[in-house]
């Protein structure tokens, strides 16, 4: 699995019907989501929010908790900066997007793309259940030998 996530924001959160007044609210929800989820993998995540209509003149990043969080600049749409992202990492990176453009741009950089759908079941994993190891073809719990018959 490529090892550096790039995360069309407001693509995952429109997925959600979160997109709208309280969209400062679920931005800050996702990114908190992002967090563990980036605990639990170990990937590299960056999250693409749009700041076109409203943004910065210039792009803002910010790194929170270990995840990147990046604003297009006012003028410039979050699907230019993952365009950007995808053509830096290719190979080495997965975008998470539904939108067909950016699927395509992706795809063209050779990166791994995801739709956001498939990326919001990943994101609800439990993370309580433990890992899994085979164990002489049967399963064994990670953490101790398995049991005899």
């Amino acid at each position: 699995m490529p090892t550096h996530l790039i995360i069309d924001g407001y693509n995952v959160l429109g997925k959600r019907g979160q997109v709208g007044p309280n969209s400062e609210m679920a931005r800050e929800h996702l990114v908190q989501e992002l967090t563990m989820y980036r605990q639990r993998k170990g990937h590299a995540i960056t999250v693409v929010f749009d700041g076109w209509k409203q943004g910065f003149g210039s792009e803002h990043r910010e790194h929170r908790s270990g995840v990147d969080v990046i604003y297009s600049k006012r003028g410039e749409q979050a699907d230019q900066v993952i365009g950007r992202l995808a053509a830096t990492f290719g190979r080495s990176c997965a975008v998470v997007s539904s939108d067909h453009e950016v699927q395509r741009c992706a795809k063209t950089h050779e990166a791994f793309v995801i739709s956001a759908s498939e990326f919001e079941a990943r994101l609800r994993e439990r993370t309580t259940s433990k890992p899994r190891m085979a164990y002489r073809g049967k399963e064994a719990e990670e953490d101790g030998p398995p049991k005899r018959d």
